[in-house]
């Protein structure tokens, strides 16, 4: 095999090891269907002119979706100071222990400030490796504690690592949630580079994406008015993961995936 050859198949191989890993990195072993947004919005079309979410029209603007999860922590007020100024809005997957019990005044900001709560379950467990009662307590246990503090019921859900199966969409069906993936990543918990998690957002985002960033490391939020800045300067409309999705209602259990 000459060397050029060889260099060509190194690249292949290196590119379909990294599809693996990403695969894996969102949705775990299992196999489950997902929905794109796109698809969704689609179906809804057919069915109905109407959106189900006020103030913007992902079938016609070119939207990305903002995501934090993992929160409220100290470092949420901050950020929402700075989707406030930027008047943008995002969907916040919230940890019921140690986040939503202890900063409710945040839990109560972010609803009252327009931005989309949802369950992040309650302790981080992963949904796919624990007993379906187990699962089926870490989801209600946040959707009680965001209820009870903002009179607002989370329709969405993000699985800890984005791991789910057929047990954990039937209990979201149950329990009135649908789960939500993501297609972007900066692996903020990876890096405190506020300028490095802006360039990995950058590099990755396209239309209809769903990003994925945690309110919980301290080099996330200084990334946040860059990400947004460049956002607006290429024409992206910076939306929450219902906006994104309507006029399609989200669906309990089902998995939504850029």
């Amino acid at each position: 095999m000459t060397t050029a050859g060889k260099r060509l198949r190194r690249r292949t191989a290196t590119a379909l090891l990294t599809a693996v890993a990403t695969a894996l990195a969102v949705g775990g072993c299992a196999s489950f269907d997902t929905t794109a947004p796109k698809e969704a919005r689609d179906r809804a079309s057919a069915v109905s002119r109407d959106t189900a979410v006020p103030g913007v029209d992902c079938r016609k603007a070119t939207c990305v979706a903002l995501t934090f999860d993992a929160g409220p922590s100290e470092y949420t007020p901050k950020l929402l100071d700075v989707l406030k100024q930027e008047n943008a809005h995002a969907t916040f997957f919230m940890l019921g222990k140690n986040h939503v019990e202890k900063h409710p005044d945040t839990v109560r900001r972010i609803v009252a400030e327009g931005h989309e709560p949802a369950n992040h379950t309650w302790t981080h467990r992963i949904l796919t490796d624990i007993a379906p009662d187990e699962a089926r307590k870490e989801i209600s246990l946040t959707q009680d504690a965001v209820q009870r503090i903002t009179g607002e019921r989370p329709v969405l859900m993000r699985p800890p690592q984005g791991r789910t199966d057929e047990d954990v969409s039937r209990i979201c069906a149950e329990l009135g949630v649908a789960q939500v993936l993501w297609s972007v990543t900066a692996k903020d918990y990876d890096t405190n580079d506020s300028a490095l998690i802006r360039q990995r957002v950058l590099d990755q985002v396209r239309r209809d994406g769903i990003i994925l960033l945690h309110d919980i490391y301290p080099g996330t939020v200084p990334a946040v008015p860059g990400i947004l800045a460049e956002l607006h300067r290429r024409g992206y409309t910076v939306v929450t993961v219902s906006q994104l999705l309507a006029p399609a209602a989200p669906q309990p259990g089902a998995v939504y995936r850029p």
